[in-house]
């Protein structure tokens, strides 16, 4: 039992019709609190992103409104008039609990401000679940923004000890509790290999590999077109299919594809991948690839558990804490030749049983119930 009762939260963060993974993890959360009991309000953004900052195609998803989510669009990240109206209708609304959202320091000053309005009183508290306290591609201000939404939060969650390790050298003092990312079960139940092949008009291969998610330089996407060249690989007649949007430039990926002759090995898929998609593409892949160069922690490995898929993720920041090596995948070395090997590993010696069912196994480490419970019990202690 809670020493506290809680019955009231409000998340301000993204969620429909928003699209992305944070926004999506925001909505299960809800679910999660619900089904406890707690009732929950989300408090979106009504403009997220400014056009010019925003690298993709369109913020906003096509997918369905989760259903029985009370979402309302409040907050606009860059006006203070805004951030003035949203802290105070928060402060009036008075929830025990504000859980709010942070992945970049773009947003401390809007966050930080709604935050400090809406705690004055003390009626509510704030318990921040940290994405990234550090980002992972630097601009002027990151430090400055970041410190003023740490002080206008009570506690932090941090879902890998990296991120751990970077908030308890920010905000020393505050508490932080270390929940592991969930996975993520609200994108459908697995689809067979046969029928995922077929809606995504692939051919059959003798296997495919995915890299899945939006495209940055920090994932590594290069270091997985050039494991693809290994010679090794080429035998084994393997593919791979890259879905997602690239938010850089596409053409030097093209450029690399063309100059190590993977145009027919490789599958690019440059868009966004809709909810209801997103089974087919982790259904056709026998193994999911994070090759990234630095990380917190990945909603890709948790989709990789959901849907039984074994990985191949690279030895920085919160990965090795998440895959099992030997038993869910893979954790290697950010080298292509290590990539490669991993690779070469999983199918010449037809691992893809045991690891999936190392998958099933291992995935019962990150349940909603958990998140719930560790929120609860640090909300306890503030």
């Amino acid at each position: 039992m809670h020493p506290k009762t809680l019955e009231h939260v409000v998340l301000l963060s993204p969620a429909h019709p928003l699209r992305g993974g944070i926004a999506s993890s925001t909505e299960r959360l809800a679910q999660a609190l619900q089904e406890q009991g707690v009732s929950v309000r989300i408090y979106s953004f009504r403009l997220q992103y400014p056009s010019l900052l925003f690298p993709g195609k369109t913020q906003y998803s096509d997918s369905p409104a989760p259903a029985g989510l009370d979402i309302a669009p409040l907050v606009n990240s860059i006006n203070p008039f805004n951030w003035l109206a949203a802290g105070l209708r928060l402060r009036r609304e008075a929830p025990q609990l504000i859980i709010t959202r942070f992945w970049l320091p773009f947003f401390g000053p809007c966050l930080g401000a709604i935050l400090r309005l809406a705690r004055r009183g003390g009626r509510s508290r704030v318990i921040a679940i940290t994405d990234n306290a550090i980002p992972h591609e630097h601009r002027p201000g990151d430090r400055l923004f970041t410190h003023y939404f740490f002080g206008a939060v009570d506690g932090f969650v941090a879902m890998s000890h990296s991120v751990e390790a970077d908030i308890r050298r920010l905000a020393p003092g505050k508490p932080v509790a270390y929940i592991p990312h969930p996975v993520y079960d609200n994108y459908g139940p697995p689809a067979g290999r046969e029928e995922s092949l077929r809606r995504l008009g692939l051919p059959d291969a003798p296997g495919y590999l995915l890299f899945f998610g939006f495209i940055r330089a920090y994932k590594g996407l290069k270091l997985l077109l050039q494991a693809m060249a290994d010679e090794r690989i080429r035998r084994l007649g393997l593919r791979l299919i890259v879905a997602g949007e690239f938010y850089e430039d596409e053409a030097p990926y093209r450029e690399l594809i063309r100059e190590k002759g993977l145009e027919e090995q490789v599958v690019i898929r440059n868009t966004y991948i809709p909810n209801e998609e997103v089974r087919y593409y982790f259904g056709a892949a026998n193994l999911a690839v994070q090759p990234y160069l630095s990380a917190t922690q990945s909603g890709i490995s948790q989709l990789a558990y959901h849907f039984d898929t074994p990985m191949v993720v690279t030895r920085v920041g919160g990965l090795p804490e998440i895959v099992r090596h030997g038993q869910d995948g893979y954790v290697v070395e950010p080298a292509e030749q290590a990539i490669a090997g991993a690779i070469v590993d999983f199918f010449q010696e037809k691992r893809e049983s045991a690891m999936a069912a190392g998958v099933r196994e291992g995935k019962k480490r990150f349940s909603w119930d958990n998140m719930v419970e560790g929120i609860k019990t640090l909300y306890d202690n503030l």
